[in-house]
């Protein structure tokens, strides 16, 4: 099966194989995926890191060796955590946003395939990290505007934004809040949610929060990244999901 990784700052995932098609989601700059077939001028690929499919411009599709795709998936890559930079690499300039993937690794085995200048500031992608870092990362979505199927902080969706958040302080997440709802540990009572704890309003279409303790959650709310409180939340068909490792999940709230 063919191999792909993304080298521009955003691409969209579209649903069908046409460049007007609905976005269902979005890869960042050193993103890798499989092919899965080529119609014309569009490319229907699945993202290595949550398996989510689309369809991607063939202009826009960077091909890799086998070879080269299971170093990647064996590297300990860096992410960005600036809310954008720019990256020097195969002899241009390119913008990355928040959550790009660099191909900068401690790994010993990990082949340079060319220079690679990035002064901004990254974090190991496998390292996990606790709640407060998680919110900080939070606090680079606030206000982003709500966009269907994005995921930067310039437009991104409910799952988008739980994702990418998780993504950044180590954790894999599927893409969808419906998914995501499966994730993780059941927190059965919501008495006992502690920091860190993803809160899902619904089930079908259903819209994610993160619990940042008190009676405060972030989301997409009203079109946009906030701050909200329990009652925005609401109370029906309410369940809750624990990520965070044990050891870093702070002391109930």
């Amino acid at each position: 099966m063919p191999k792909g990784i993304c080298r521009l700052s955003v691409v969209a995932m579209r649903a069908n194989p046409k460049s007007d098609s609905e976005l269902v989601s979005e890869l960042l700059f050193g993103e890798h995926y499989s092919v899965l077939e080529v119609k014309k001028d569009m490319v229907h690929i699945q993202l290595h890191f949550d398996n989510s499919v689309g369809w991607i411009s063939k202009n826009q599709h960077t091909p890799i060796s086998e070879e080269y795709f299971d170093q990647v998936n064996l590297s300990d890559y860096k992410v960005c955590i600036d809310l954008s930079g720019t990256i020097y690499f195969q002899k241009k300039h390119v913008h990355i946003l928040f959550g790009s993937v660099l191909p900068i690794s401690t790994n010993e085995l990990f082949k340079l395939e060319e220079q690679v200048a990035f002064n901004g500031e990254s974090k190991s992608l496998a390292q996990k990290r606790e709640f407060e870092f998680l919110k900080e990362v939070m606090k680079k979505y606030l206000n982003a505007p709500f966009l269907s199927g994005g995921k930067t902080p310039f437009g991104v969706d409910s799952g988008g934004f739980i994702q990418q958040v998780f993504k950044v302080c180590g954790y894999k997440l599927p893409r969808t809040a419906e998914e995501q709802m499966k994730s993780g540990q059941e927190v059965s009572n919501l008495d006992e949610m502690v920091p860190g704890d993803l809160v899902f309003s619904g089930t079908k279409g259903a819209s994610g929060y993160i619990f940042l303790g008190g009676d405060e959650y972030a989301g997409v709310y009203g079109g946009e990244v906030k701050k909200i409180s329990s009652t925005e939340v609401g109370e029906k068909e309410l369940s809750a999901r624990r990520i965070l490792l044990k050891k870093l999940v702070p002391e109930q709230a």
